[in-house]
């Protein structure tokens, strides 16, 4: 179930690099590329590029996509230019439902592959979204000499006034990377707006909290939580007031997802279990 960038799918690639193969998964196009692949794909786009950008869906995305169908968030994901899998559980009931076999390559390892392996001093970078600290950690740790950032009030997404200063910010700062941390789905709402802008520059990167666990400002899970696939599990108990409802409500239902796409998968752009292809 391995296909080639220009296949008819029921959410088309329309910007995708033409040389990464993907899997149908749940309505998204998931690239088969690990966190180095994808960082190595982004980094190959040139300086001033025309804006395109990356999200890294997750149990929380895969459910406003399917479950919640939001229509942003939908022309969000058709536009992407790179999707890349974030999360364990996903990527568990993709190889049990379906016979998938999608790499991970969650935002902040993404993120980290960019700073460690190929963002260099010079390259340009907007963030929107941040603190002072995590800029000045940010600049200190990599020696980066053009880093602008906008960082909108809490409830931003509610005033148009805010949301258009934050694309306004990118418009003004033409960068080669551009990280929006502002949290899902307001990342990527302001992506979609640049992007329709048409008069962006670079990638954009809908990340989360990437850029705080690469200045340790938030510590992130240990390899083992990670390499078990319970880094959610780890968030949960270090704050499990605020991300109790991100677990049990905003992520939960991609089991209901997974279910009715097992029922009926052409409706959800897939060819079936493996059982139901021989």
């Amino acid at each position: 179930m391995t296909v080639h960038a220009k296949t008819d799918y029921s959410m088309p690639i329309v910007n995708a690099p033409g040389d990464v193969k993907y899997v149908q998964f749940l309505n998204v196009p998931f690239a088969c590329l690990d966190a180095h692949g994808s960082a190595a794909h982004i980094a190959a786009r040139p300086p001033g590029a025309p804006f395109e950008y990356v999200v890294t869906p997750n149990a929380s995305n895969l459910t406003r996509l399917n479950e919640l169908k939001d229509p942003l968030f939908i022309e969000i994901y058709r536009n992407a230019w790179l999707h890349t899998l974030d999360g364990s559980v996903p990527k568990v009931l993709a190889r049990a439902l379906f016979g998938l076999d999608i790499p991970l390559a969650p935002g902040s390892d993404i993120t980290s592959e960019l700073f460690e392996h190929f963002i260099t001093p010079d390259d340009a970078i907007t963030l929107i979204g941040g603190s002072d600290e995590l800029k000045r950690r940010l600049v200190e740790k990599y020696g980066l000499k053009q880093v602008n950032m906008h960082v909108p009030p809490m409830g931003f997404i509610d005033n148009p006034a805010e949301v258009q200063a934050c694309v306004d910010f990118v418009l003004a700062h033409p960068a080669r990377y551009v990280f929006f941390i502002v949290g899902s789905p307001r990342s990527e709402y302001v992506t979609r707006l640049v992007y329709r802008s048409g008069r962006g520059v670079g990638t954009g990167l809908c990340v989360g909290s990437s850029l705080h666990f690469l200045t340790g400002l938030t510590k992130r899970a240990s390899e083992t939580y990670r390499r078990f696939g319970l880094e959610w599990l780890h968030r949960l108990l270090e704050n499990p007031r605020s991300h109790a409802s991100r677990v049990f409500v905003d992520s939960m239902p991609i089991f209901l997802t997974a279910a009715k796409a097992r029922l009926n998968p052409a409706a959800y752009g897939m060819s079936g279990p493996p059982s139901a292809r021989r």
